[in-house]
């Protein structure tokens, strides 16, 4: 299997500038291979693939002397991210490549080889910058693939890298009704499972939102180009920070705790890009960070050889009495809870949902994904 270790750097005041000579040739080369493959399929009809780019650098480099003191293999790897980014255009419609910023908050590049980690004194070298203080807090054993560079708003330095352990997938378990949970996720509740458990939503962006206004307005008064206004940046861009970090150590624990505890779970498909069109709740549901959480959920359960069971986009799960299968068309959004007609049942709306969820994705007839 492979898995991704990230680790801080703590580079010295050369090696930050031998840094920022990578980001900037590697951010130089993806845009030069871009303008290329458009130029050449509006001219030819046909885009110029990643190899003959990689000959062409060549000839780039005797243009511009100083990409020559950066990895070679970094400037390829753009080249390689640049393919990547059109293979998901082409196959799942993920928005035409852009061109690349200097002003982007994370700059990163690619090394895909040739780097050395050393556990016993925490350092790592890289090709043309040297070693470099590292915290390498955890140990990892098998085959190292890329590592990737990376600079955070903040102004730190991290390392990750990918690492095949040469282990096979575990098989996955065997699940039945009594070990599978359904779970409906939400805005006044972050999830709601099938059991009754509802896990509260910690909103860490709301709950920061003053804060986050005041620095924002100390920043707008600051002169452009200041260090007085460089200074309100950083302390905006560290409260950021913060709010990612908060979210992520809760979602990361959530997630590793419902796939320890069960051997299926049944989500809900959601469009989140499309629910983002709705002003009045796109900062709830970005604050909520729905697909992130999911995210950690699949590549848990493929470590654990547990399963995840997907439905269907527009399954009625919510308006479904989950006894009788009455099918309630008239229930809002404001409705927390209904009672149902046919059987009399109080429900809860978000607890209906999750076991509902449940059932659909046990019914063989509405899998999907599996």
């Amino acid at each position: 299997m492979l898995k991704a270790y990230k680790y801080r750097l703590y580079p010295t005041k050369e090696q930050k500038e031998s840094f920022f000579h990578h980001f900037g040739a590697c951010r130089f080369v993806y845009n030069w291979a871009l303008e290329n493959k458009v130029k050449s399929y509006e001219q030819n009809g046909k885009s110029v693939s990643r190899f003959t780019l990689n000959k062409m650098i060549t000839e780039l480099k005797e243009e511009h002397t100083w990409l020559k003191n950066v990895n070679s293999q970094s400037l390829q790897g753009a080249t390689l991210n640049l393919e990547t980014a059109f293979t998901k255009f082409f196959r799942e419609k993920k928005g035409f490549p852009n061109f690349k910023s200097k002003k982007n908050p994370v700059q990163s590049f690619s090394v895909p080889q040739f780097y050395e980690v050393d556990f016993d004194n925490n350092k790592v070298k890289l090709p043309k910058i040297g070693w470099i203080k590292t915290k390498l807090h955890r140990k990892f054993k098998g085959i190292e693939k890329t590592a990737t560079l990376s600079r955070t708003p903040t102004g730190k330095y991290y390392i990750s890298i990918l690492v095949d352990d040469e282990q096979e997938t575990p098989v996955k378990s065997l699940f039945n009704e009594k070990v599978t949970v359904g779970i409906d996720i939400g805005i006044k509740d972050f999830a709601v499972l099938s059991n009754g458990e509802k896990i509260d939503n910690p909103k860490y962006l709301k709950t920061s939102m003053q804060r986050l206004n005041v620095l924002q307005r100390r920043m707008s008064r600051k002169q452009k180009g200041s260090k007085n206004r460089a200074k309100a940046k950083n302390a905006v861009s560290k409260l950021h920070e913060k709010i990612s970090n908060q979210r992520n150590d809760f979602q990361h624990k959530l997630s590793s705790k419902l796939i320890g505890e069960n051997q299926a779970l049944a989500l809900e498909t959601l469009n989140v890009s499309g629910m983002l069109n709705n002003h009045c709740l796109a900062l709830h549901i970005a604050d909520a960070s729905w697909s992130s959480f999911v995210t950690k959920l699949e590549y848990k359960a493929e470590w654990f050889g547990k399963t995840i069971l997907r439905i269907g986009q527009f399954e009625p799960s919510t308006k479904i009495c989950n006894v009788c299968g009455y099918y309630n068309k008239n229930l809002t959004l404001a409705d927390r809870e209904w009672q149902c007609p046919d059987c009399k049942t109080n429900h809860d709306r978000d607890i209906n949902a999750a076991i509902n969820i449940k059932k659909f994705a046990l019914n063989k007839q509405n899998l999907i994904g599996i």
